[in-house]
């Protein structure tokens, strides 16, 4: 697998040379393919395609890393989808819930179960709080704290968002950029909320497919049979099936760029030795901060803006569980100070088939850490007894009912959105793109932004096409700019809404 997929001749020239192989850098080699053009792909696993989108196999069973859900607003994207899968979707029912001081919340909100719950006095104060915070709004809305008791009152924002957030990004809530909050809770209030939980109470939801019906998050979903790394797998196939190349266990180690042809010359480190690929693009989705350093001579953002870019790191404890299942949720979210775990997944929920034996529940207990700290630092076996032990503190499972795991790190899975990372990522996007018109930067960690899977795959089909017209058609920092964060509406929908894009529009042009 460490060798050129494909072919075991190494590729020296081509049109496009891809640094990554997940959701943006796949999209980009199979569109690209489509089209005629020769690519190279490297990606660093020796393994596996599809990032943070990956699957990892232990003993026949399979766990998503993070969970991921198959929808998107973006018809393109569905469509895309379907072609590169097309007979291995099946619908799943969507459940995730809050687990908060011993009891269970339903999400999106059941009004009588949340009011239940919380009980008289605390909902009335949360009520309170609510009012409180439109009565006397903030007018300086710098941080993730800010913005959230903005929305949802104090009370509201303690109990349902400050623990979790706080324990998924290692930093105080009131150091993150509201940015992160407008971009992922937007379109999320208070008062649709409990007037949404209502009529679900009540039993007087409209179907979502009526025109009438409030907006509401959608009860089911798509989903690959053998989890998402199985896409991303197939579109891996066809880029070698159109005569490209993706090598596996190549590390991206440095790129020049020729003064006079233009032409690029990308190095990568793998388990023969380097590789050197000359090309006329490069589409790079690692991590901005990796890019600017690995550029040669270094541009002046690589010293600047580019050692000041954050990133929260995770890992995954698989646990096998001698049970039947569980749990109905494709997840639970952890608001409990008790335990470390920040969310934890049921395999089986996700896909039957992810889970080969059908007296053995299988879930992923999900760790936010920081590269090198002591979580991401501790043994398998240690952080297998760690999950083991929260499973029972959570009464999700009994500790001698678990019968093997396995664990899974993700370096880099989120850029942090501190105070000055704005600033950061547009020093550096300002000096690379006015200095390389032909490097172009896409997906989560390539540009910096906590875009989902269809985000950074509409950025790579959009710098495809400005590859292929040979010009900037389109400005792909606009995709997900404004983009509602919940999975609400029709699947493939045109943006009927006035807060979604389907693709940002053409880059304006001067008289």
């Amino acid at each position: 697998m460490s060798e050129a997929i494909g072919s075991r001749n190494r590729p020296t020239g081509v049109d496009v040379a891809i640094i990554g192989a997940g959701p943006a850098g796949l999209t980009a080699a199979y569109l690209l393919t489509r089209e005629g053009y020769s690519v190279t792909v490297i990606e660093k696993d020796p393994v596996y395609v599809g990032g943070i989108s990956r699957t990892v196999e232990h003993e026949g069973f399979r766990f998503d890393i993070g969970g991921h859900r198959f929808f998107s607003k973006s018809r393109e994207v569905v469509e895309l989808w379907n072609e590169i899968l097309p007979d291995d979707f099946i619908e799943r029912p969507r459940m995730s819930r809050i687990y908060y001081e011993g009891k269970f919340y339903s999400y999106p909100l059941r009004a009588f179960e949340a009011l239940w719950n919380l009980g008289v006095i605390r909902s009335t104060l949360c009520m309170m709080s609510y009012a409180k915070a439109k009565l006397l709004p903030n007018r300086n809305v710098r941080s993730f704290e800010d913005w959230t008791v903005g929305q949802f009152g104090r009370k509201l924002y303690s109990i349902f968002f400050k623990t979790y957030t706080e324990k998924v990004w290692g930093m105080p809530c009131d150091e993150m950029s509201a940015d992160w909050a407008a971009q992922r809770i937007k379109g999320l209030s208070l008062g649709g909320a409990v007037i949404d939980g209502l009529k679900r109470s009540l039993g007087l939801s409209k179907k979502p497919n009526d025109g009438m019906a409030a907006k509401t998050l959608l009860e089911t979903f798509r989903y690959p049979r053998l989890g998402p790394g199985m896409m991303w797998e197939a579109a891996r196939d066809k880029v070698v099936a159109g005569g490209n190349h993706v090598l596996m266990g190549h590390s991206f180690k440095q790129l020049t760029q020729d003064q006079v042809s233009g032409r690029w010359r990308l190095t990568a480190n793998g388990p023969d030795g380097d590789v050197v690929i000359d090309a006329a693009h490069v589409i790079s989705s690692a991590p901005m901060r990796e890019l600017a350093a690995r550029i040669h001579p270094l541009p002046a953002c690589a010293l600047s803006a580019a050692p000041s870019l954050k990133y929260r790191d995770f890992l995954t404890v698989a646990l096998k569980v001698r049970s039947e299942d569980l749990f109905p949720d494709n997840w639970i979210y952890i608001h409990d100070s008790q335990v470390q775990v920040g969310r934890v997944q049921n395999f089986r929920s996700w896909s039957p088939e992810m889970v080969p034996d059908p007296e053995i529940a299988c879930v992923g207990l999900e760790y936010f850490c920081f590269e090198g700290d002591g979580l991401w630092s501790s043994s398998d076996a240690d952080l297998i007894a760690l999950a083991t032990r929260e499973m029972a503190i959570l009464g999700l499972c009994k500790a001698e009912d678990v019968v093997g795991g396995a664990v899974v790190r993700q370096e880099k899975a989120y850029p942090v959105y501190d105070d000055d990372y704005a600033a950061h990522v547009e020093t550096m996007r300002s000096e690379l793109e006015a200095r390389y018109p032909t490097l172009h930067m896409v997906g989560r960690n390539g540009m910096h932004r906590y875009n989902n899977q269809d985000h950074a795959m509409m950025t790579a089909m959009l710098t495809v096409r400005n590859i292929v017209a040979g010009e900037k058609l389109y400005d792909i920092w606009g995709v997900n700019e404004d983009a509602e964060y919940h999975e609400s509406g029709t699947e493939g929908e045109r943006a009927a809404l006035a807060s979604v894009r389907d693709v940002p529009t053409r880059v304006a042009r001067a008289a």
